[in-house]
């Protein structure tokens, strides 16, 4: 970047109070038009008509604050002048700069956004509208909530990100000239300062100016401290000055032998950052070995891993210190390789590797795309509205966010809201996105056993779709897992490969229990009642049946799912044990083949949970009490049907072997099953009510109903789907319906007819 714009590099011009009135606004018009002049050296990267519309703009502000006095002495506009330097260092664009020369103009000159916008146009008509609604915010709240008041408002008017950077160098300007307001003032501007403005500049990649607030705020708030922590880090930097340069002459010197252009400089930390790590880890100035570091700058970043190699090679790394912000940028874009080493004299040095991209980057964060814009440097690409994904990441840097979160409805990005949980972390999820995808955003395990929603206190559906600002508390039950049709509703990528992932693991294991109990009957058919138990002879078995690269988990799973016979791995199992000397025994052979009483045989059990590998027809609802057949599909596991069903006597007639024996476990009552049921009623005025209330009477829960319309008929049929726990609960509540003055038949649905 180009030189640094700030409050000292504006020309100092004195202008004595007690001056006559007309000689004093003469002067400060000398000074005005001398520091605007100051501003045109920063103003090289704007055009000709760009410069002359910030002539305009400087022009309309000094006429709009003449006779208007800062508490330095200094004319008003020497303030906006100075603001618009802090952006011109940004390289914002015109609007941006006419909107920081005239950011105070609506609200200390009387002039209307109407009239802006007819000198300007509406873009700076915009910015500064946004920036005076800002600026109107009065914290007479306890200090809790005042950081929270403010962002409530700061977000609402951040639909353009140079309102936010305009007023970030706002502060900044007051925080350089904090010493020429009163100093009662002190306090709260620089808690505000602390608890806003720093982190936002943070989130926002903005690290220049997010140290430099820091470093202003802490002075203002405990000069004592400051001074005493400054005299430390000046005191430590002459003893630290040889070693300095011996470290930067040997690294120097290790990349010219590998004939690498760096640029290599010495980086200390803020006063602010060494106060706040003293404190926290109870140390004192001496105590803290990390004062100072280096930052490298190399040419591409296949360069910065070379450049981690050599130093690693010249200097031992310290373990568990190396971090790679490259592979894994920050939330606001930061990119750069950290690592610590042990240099000359045990010394712990920090080292910064980054391109100059990623540099210009690192230092003015969302500020760099009007930077790149300018310079139209690879990885321009990258810079775009992203950065403001991490705007609302603030509050896990500051305290009390409750309120903040209760009330913030603002999109930052048209493809973007931004959802929070009870505690007030921020989550930003794509337009669309429901309760189930925030569940997975959350922890894979909640998203896992997720069953519904809490959003803003109210009760809701896992596939409720969210809004910005939304608070969102997922209900789990350890014994929900996920299933198919999740996968219709979510949004996400997250959500949807944790979903398949779920479901294809899930499936492989039960179709592999599965097949195992299907491949065991299908050997007892051949005669074997169980495959040897010596480890050498049972791999070979299974290697005589497995295709290449298949496991036997693979192979079983396939057998559940249907897509291999375990009839035919049976025969190919015993037909090489044979091969071996084992013959099939004569008596389980002919159990097996020609008994009639199928209770001899091996049998699936069902414990009626909703799995993978097994699913209940929808066209009979089986439930536990009826009689059951299972079939078994090709490629998607076991159906399990009620053995009067119309549509498994249809399968059972062309694919009989396809059919094993199943039937229900003891635990299969405690789980609900759906049950379907067809009723016909008078009509009339109040009848749904009537049949609901009959069944939630009988402890039976309603998960569908459908009617016929048929508003002119005397009669109508209505359909139900019920939650019940087995065919007793069902009859007692079909008889109760039946017993009602408003039901002319009410029946099971069983199965389906042609």
């Amino acid at each position: 970047m180009n030189a640094v714009v700030n409050s000292s590099s504006f020309p100092s011009i004195p202008i004595p109070r007690d001056l006559p009135s007309a000689e004093r606004l003469q002067a400060a018009a000398q000074v005005s038009r001398a520091h605007f002049e100051h501003l045109l050296g920063f103003l090289g990267y704007l055009d000709s008509p760009s410069i002359a519309l910030v002539r305009q703009a400087w022009e309309y502000a000094d006429q709009a604050h003449r006779d208007q006095w800062r508490s330095s002495g200094d004319p008003y506009i020497t303030h906006p002048i100075a603001v618009t330097g802090i952006c011109a260092n940004w390289k914002l664009d015109a609007p941006a700069l006419a909107a920081a020369l005239l950011h105070d103009s609506m609200e200390d000159c009387g002039i209307t956004k109407q009239d802006l916008s007819n000198r300007f146009g509406s873009t700076v008509a915009d910015l500064v509208d946004g920036l005076t609604k800002l600026d109107k915010l009065q914290f007479n709240t306890r200090e809790e909530s005042q950081a929270e008041s403010f962002r409530k408002m700061l977000l609402a008017m951040a639909k353009d990100v140079r309102v936010i950077l305009i007023k970030l160098a706002d502060r900044t300007h007051n925080m350089r000239t904090m010493g020429d307001m009163p100093r009662s003032k002190w306090g709260r501007i620089s808690s505000e300062t602390l608890d806003i403005f720093a982190p936002i500049a943070h989130r926002l990649g903005l690290n220049q100016t997010y140290r430099e607030l820091q470093d202003l705020a802490f002075r203002h708030l405990h000069p004592w401290r400051y001074e005493t922590l400054d005299k430390a880090i000046h005191k430590s930097r002459t003893r630290r000055r040889d070693f300095m340069q011996r470290v930067q002459t040997e690294v120097q010197a290790a990349f010219e032998r590998m004939a690498m252009p760096i640029r290599l400089s010495a980086r200390e930390n803020t006063l602010f950052a060494l106060y706040q790590k003293m404190l926290r880890q109870h140390q004192s100035f001496a105590q803290v070995t990390d004062v100072c570091g280096f930052r490298l700058i190399v040419p591409s970043t296949t360069d910065c891993y070379t450049a981690l190699g050599v130093l690693h090679q010249l200097y031992k790394p310290v373990p568990g210190r190396f971090k790679d912000h490259i592979a894994m940028a920050k939330s606001n874009g930061y990119q750069s390789l950290h690592t610590t080493l042990v240099g000359p004299a045990g010394v712990t040095i920090e080292f910064q590797v980054r391109t100059g991209s990623m540099h210009i980057v690192a230092e003015a964060g969302v500020a760099a795309h009007w930077l790149y814009q300018a310079g139209a440097e690879k990885g321009q690409e990258t810079l775009n509205t992203q950065w403001l994904q991490s705007l609302l990441d603030i509050q896990t840097e500051t305290r009390d966010a409750s309120e903040f979160w209760d009330n913030i409805k603002v999109d930052l990005l048209p493809d973007s809201i931004y959802v929070f949980t009870p505690k007030s972390k921020v989550l930003s999820m794509p337009r669309g996105a429901t309760a189930l995808d925030f569940a997975y955003a959350l922890h894979s395990n909640i998203g896992h056993h997720a069953t519904s929603a809490n959003i803003n206190g109210e009760a809701a559906t896992l596939r409720s779709e969210l809004k910005s600002g939304d608070v969102v508390e997922i209900v789990t039950d350890p014994d929900s897992s996920p299933n198919s049709t999740w996968l219709s509703f979510v949004r996400t990528g997250r959500a949807r490969s944790k979903i398949r992932n779920y479901l294809k693991t899930t499936a492989h294991s039960e179709s592999a229990a599965l097949g195992e109990q299907l491949l065991t009957q299908a050997l007892r058919e051949e005669g074997i009642a169980e495959l040897p138990r010596d480890e050498a002879m049972l791999q070979a078995v299974w290697q005589s049946v497995l295709k290449p690269n298949q496991t036997q988990a693979e192979t079983l799973a396939s057998i559940g799912l249907g897509h291999v016979a375990a009839t035919m791995v049976a025969q190919k199992m015993a037909a090489y044990l044979f091969q071996h000397g084992q013959r099939p025994n004569a008596l389980l052979l002919t159990q097996q083949r020609f008994t009639q009483d199928k209770s001899q045989r091996a049998t699936v059990i069902l414990d009626g949970s909703s799995q993978a590998a097994t699913h209940y027809a929808d066209c009979c609802h089986p439930l536990p009490g009826d009689a059951v057949v299972g079939y078994l599909g090709h490629g998607d596991g076991l159906h399990v049907h009620c053995s009067n069903c119309a549509v498994a006597r249809r399968l059972q007639e062309r694919d009989a072997e396809r059919f094993i024996p199943v039937e229900w476990s003891e635990d299969s009552t405690q789980r609900l099953h759906n049950a379907a049921i067809s009723l016909t009623v008078r009509n009339g005025k109040g009848v749904l009510a009537r049949i609901a209330q009959v069944i939630a009477d009988n402890d039976v829960d309603i998960r569908r109903v459908d009617m016929e319309d048929e508003s002119a008929m005397q009669t109508t049929v209505l359909r139900f789907i019920l939650a019940v726990h087995d065919v007793q609960q069902l009859e007692s509540a079909l008889r109760a319906l039946r017993r009602n003055a408003v039901v002319l038949q009410a029946q099971r649905v069983v199965a389906t007819t042609e």
